[in-house]
């Protein structure tokens, strides 16, 4: 296996993509938090004392995706062209479930800034929520689907069973 990362003598670098053709680009991630029940209804009422979690969670997902390229070392700074977080809601679990899709037209993927952006806007819903539930748990974070360039689409298997997630 050749890892594109490393040069000859095992040195980190950025991968060259000058070289590569530009095309469309999409990816969506998606991940969860699971709170209590109190938490959870607190949020879905919009009655949390710092406001409206959700509102302030999508625009820091939002925010976060764009800041991928300073927050992960070799990842390649991209013209972005969209962004969008949503959520659902999964009562029976008390689940709040962030979705993002990231977009672009370019040389390199846009799924580590989908991760990104999933991760900082559940991060933004436990801060928010914290003062009331210390024992949320956040996981499942994974690359649902995947647009374009070299390697193809990619669906991930979990979602050809769930589906779910944003449209395009």
């Amino acid at each position: 296996m050749e890892f594109t990362h490393f040069d000859t003598e095992g040195n980190a670098w950025m991968v060259d993509v000058g070289g590569k053709e530009e095309t469309s680009r999409e990816a969506v991630a998606r991940g969860s938090i699971f709170m209590s029940r109190e938490c959870f209804e607190k949020v879905r009422e919009g009655s949390m004392k710092k406001g409206d979690v959700l509102g302030v969670a999508r625009i820091a997902g939002i925010m976060g995706a764009k800041k991928t390229s300073d927050l992960i070392p070799l990842c390649h700074i991209l013209n972005l062209t969209k962004l969008a977080v949503e959520f659902e809601l999964h009562e029976e679990r008390n689940e709040i479930r962030a979705f993002c899709t990231a977009k672009t037209t370019g040389r390199t993927g846009v799924e580590m800034e989908a991760l990104t952006g999933v991760s900082t806007a559940l991060l933004t819903v436990y801060d928010m929520c914290k003062a009331v539930d210390k024992t949320m748990e956040i996981g499942g974070i994974r690359l649902c689907t995947k647009k374009g360039g070299k390697s193809g689409d990619f669906v991930h298997p979990g979602e050809l069973k769930t589906g779910g997630g944003t449209e395009s």
